[in-house]
């Protein structure tokens, strides 16, 4: 029994950093960015997912790509749905706020979700604070929570929903997969290093929103 495990195992692993090699992490983690829905129209409203909340990466760079958008849309009003935490109050979307504030954004755009505790809570809650579902918003979250983002907003009866995934901007894609004979060697080794290892860290977060996105959908959330 322990065999037939380990056997399970070392294969398991071998299929992940088999596929690592592969474009399938890749457009499997695009996919769930929902890029076909990235908009250059006027939104009503920009809601970001907090992520993690302050301070972190995720939070930091929601609030990065959150106040471009909403100095490109000046009249849209900003909500950030974050989890209230007993421990600090409202202390980690006040530093949401902030970073929106110190980008250029009027303290008076923004307001807090601070109620709901997954992604559907918020959603519902939003839903509550947004009555008028024709509005157009735009979800700012990262790219692997926007294909579960978009279905729990949809299901709140919102019909105007664009993304906006917090895609990080590596070196060109198209360099990285280059296989001509060119002999930029920083290129080369670039390309090995980042596809396996961001390819695997893809393979994880796919994964992990998979079951987060089965889950949703036995419960009914979306």
């Amino acid at each position: 029994m322990a065999k037939h495990a380990i056997k399970l195992s070392g294969l398991l692993a071998l299929v992940f950093v088999v596929l690592a090699f592969t474009d399938i992490p890749y457009n499997a983690y695009h996919r769930l960015a929902l890029t076909k829905l990235i908009t250059n129209q006027q939104v009503d409203y920009i809601i970001i997912m907090g992520g993690d909340g302050m301070p972190s990466p995720s939070g930091l760079v929601r609030t990065y790509f959150g106040a471009e958008a909403g100095n490109k849309n000046p009249r849209a009003k900003i909500i950030i749905a974050l989890p209230y935490n007993e421990y600090d109050s409202l202390y980690q979307l006040d530093l949401m706020a902030h970073e929106l504030i110190l980008k250029g954004i009027d303290t008076n755009r923004i307001s807090y979700e601070p109620q709901g505790f997954n992604t559907y809570s918020q959603a519902c809650n939003i839903a509550k604070m947004i009555r008028d579902k024709s509005k157009q918003i735009l979800i700012v979250t990262a790219p692997e929570h926007m294909y579960r983002s978009v279905k729990c907003f949809e299901k709140q009866g919102f019909k105007k929903i664009s993304s906006l995934p917090t895609f990080e901007i590596p070196s060109d894609a198209e360099n990285l997969k280059d296989k001509t004979e060119r002999k930029d060697t920083r290129i080369k080794n670039l390309s090995l290093r980042y596809n396996m290892w961001s390819y695997m860290v893809y393979e994880i977060k796919v994964l992990r929103e998979y079951f987060a996105i089965s889950y949703y959908k036995i419960k009914g959330w979306i």
